[in-house]
This record gives C-alpha cells, sequence and structure tokens, in this order.
C-alpha cells in the first residue's frame, strides 16, 4: 500500500496546474521530491524533468508525463467575457458550470465557465450537445478593461476541482491523467534507490504528451535508453455501459494492464509480465495494434528503435474533471516495474534471437 508520505506527495502533484506546454509548477514539486533521494536530478529545455540513481550502463528510463489536459484564453470581449480553447481532447459537454483557475503571470485569477440558461434555451437548442465556441468565462470583471488588467490571450486555464478520496482506496481528481505516471515513475526511482541494481535508471516527468508528445521524443533522443517503461492511464471498463469486447476486462483495483502491440517491444512485455507473476500482482493483458496513443509511441521508434514496455493503470472518466484511479493500482505499478528492473541484470539483451 501506499505510505502517508507517498499519498501526500501524489496530492501535491495533483494539486498543482499543468497544463500541456504549461507544466513548470508540477514539474518543480517533482524534482523537489526527487531530489530527497535521487543522485542526480535535472531538467532541459522542454521541461522535461529528470531524475538518476547512477549506475553501470546500459541505462533503463522509466517515463510518465505531466501534463493534463486545459483551456487556453483566446479572446478578451468588451464586457470582460473570456473566450477559450482546449488544450487536448475535451468532452465539451463536461465544461458547462465548472469553476475554473486562470494561470496569469500575476498569480491565478478565477472565474466559472457559463453558457445560456436553460430557461432561455430554444427548443432546438436544448436538443443541442454543448461546444466550447458558444461557452465562456466570467471572472467578474466590470468591462473588458479590467480583464485584460488580469488576463492576457494566451493565459492556460484548467478546472479548479481538488483531489477527493472515496471508498475502497479510490481516487479522484483532475490531471491523474497523467501526473499519477509521473508519480509512478518517480517512486519506482525511490523503491530502487532502497536497493540499488546495477544498472544506470532514470525516471522521467515529460512533457507535452497530450498534444505532440515532444516531450518524451525528445528526451528519448537524449538519453538513448537500452529500454523504456512508460506508465499513463488506460480506460476501465467496469462501469456501465463500457465495450469489454473493444477494450478488454479491465478493472479498478485488478491491477497494472500490459500492453501487446507494435510500440510494445514483445520481449520487454514477457519480462514485464514475469516480473508481475513473481511479485504475485495480478495484470490485465489489453491489445494495442497499431499505436498505444501514449509516450510509447514516441520512444519506441525513436533513433534506431528502443525496446519499450507499456504498464497503464485502469482509470474511469478520462478527460474529465474527475478521474478515478485505485491507489492499490498505483501501488502494484510501482512493485512491478521495481521488480522488472532489478530482474534485467547488468546486460539486458533484447534482440530478436
Amino acid at each position: 500500500m501506499l505510505s502517508e508520505e507517498q499519498k501526500a506527495f501524489l496530492l501535491r502533484l495533483l494539486e498543482t496546474a499543468s497544463p500541456s506546454g504549461f507544466e513548470e509548477a508540477a514539474a518543480r514539486v517533482w524534482r523537489e521530491e526527487a531530489s530527497r533521494f535521487a543522485d542526480e536530478v535535472w531538467v532541459d529545455h522542454n521541461g522535461n524533468s529528470f531524475a538518476r540513481l547512477r549506475g553501470n550502463a546500459p541505462t533503463v528510463l522509466v517515463e510518465g508525463h505531466i501534463d493534463e489536459i486545459g483551456l487556453m484564453v483566446t479572446h478578451i470581449d468588451e464586457q470582460g467575457f473570456l473566450w477559450f480553447r482546449g488544450i487536448g481532447g475535451w468532452d465539451d459537454q463536461i465544461l458547462t458550470g465548472q469553476r475554473v483557475r486562470i494561470l496569469t503571470r500575476n498569480g491565478p485569477v478565477f472565474g466559472v465557465v457559463g453558457r445560456k440558461p436553460a430557461h432561455l434555451l430554444s427548443e432546438e437548442e436544448k436538443g443541442r450537445a454543448s461546444r466550447i465556441k458558444d461557452l465562456w468565462i466570467d471572472i467578474g470583471a466590470r468591462d473588458g478593461n479590467e480583464a485584460r488588467g488580469l488576463v492576457r490571450v494566451g493565459d492556460p486555464i484548467v478546472i479548479e476541482q481538488p483531489p477527493l478520496e472515496l471508498r475502497n482506496d479510490r481516487l479522484v481528481a483532475r490531471g491523474l491523467d497523467n501526473r499519477m505516471g509521473a508519480f509512478v515513475a518517480l517512486e519506482t526511482l525511490r523503491a530502487l534507490a532502497r536497493e540499488r541494481p546495477p544498472v544506470d535508471v532514470v525516471a522521467l516527468a515529460a512533457t507535452q504528451e497530450e498534444i505532440s508528445f515532444l516531450g518524451a521524443r525528445a528526451a528519448a533522443f537524449a538519453l538513448e535508453p537500452a529500454v523504456a517503461i512508460v506508465i499513463d492511464v488506460t480506460h476501465a471498463t467496469d462501469h456501465p455501459e463500457a465495450d469489454k469486447r473493444g477494450g478488454g476486462d479491465v478493472r479498478i483495483g485488478g491491477g497494472p494492464v500490459l500492453d501487446r502491440g507494435s510500440m510494445v517491444h514483445p520481449l520487454v512485455f514477457e519480462r514485464l509480465l514475469a516480473a508481475a507473476e513473481a511479485e504475485g500482482i495480478p495484470v490485465t493483458v489489453s491489445a494495442a495494434p497499431i499505436r498505444t496513443g501514449t509516450d510509447a509511441d514516441a520512444i519506441a521508434p525513436a533513433r534506431a528503435g528502443i525496446p519499450c514496455g507499456l504498464v497503464s493503470v485502469p482509470n474511469r472518466y478520462m478527460h474529465s474533471p474527475n478521474e478515478l484511479v485505485s491507489l492499490e493500482d498505483l501501488d502494484a505499478a510501482i512493485r512491478l516495474i521495481a521488480r522488472f528492473v532489478r530482474d534485467l541484470g547488468p546486460n539486458p539483451d533484447f534482440r530478436r534471437l
């Protein structure tokens, strides 16, 4: 189980806004924690954060992206209302009535997403789904001049929604996709620091996965690891109207999910499966025949090709302000990846002989 210290670190990460392209604040929290036990901590000009346990070559990369979906101010009208577009993929209908935090150079500005009240909608309008282009943000400004004194076009925005712990060790929060992955990567490094493997291990909190894969692509090129493990969320299918035929039987609390497919090296997959069996960790196998939709798609083809594995944590309500995961699954993912790294030995070989 996660310790109280680990949970406190996770909550600090989740409470710190980190929309794609604007990850600095959460990355600082991550690096501050990493400096407590890592041999080396640094940041690159793409905003990627790294923490290393020095060992002998080769390098093992453990990666999770630290960004989240968000919004961005595109226009401030003369009445003081803000118009916006999405950073990453949104279900527009989720946004109406949400409280938001606008990240400005002078600190946060709070507001609420508005639209025409239901009482004033025509019958035709009532039958239409909400669209971002029809929504605005009200920050309480008297007019456009006051609003422009507080907010600039291009300022990023996140939903103002604090984490909430539910029964059975389940956590609800904005940004679990994928501050959770950056958390698991660093906690794996912390676990390895207590019993060091012979290889060099680098944990990476990558930027901009939700919009470009830029962070992971650049970091993989720079590090050129011998093997990489990517951590992300995946869709749970244990809720009403889920399609298990397309997504498999993925359950909250059912343990990590191991992907198989073109971006996952088959020998890395088999070693991850063996590590899970050795640790007594239940896992679900998921098919990803073409691409994974994660940073593995950027890391696997980097340089001359990097053997890559994907460890995912089941998540309900993805890309919403209330994503839901099991803390037990996070702990299992940490133990699984740490065992995988320890079992590699000093000279791992992933050639397909």
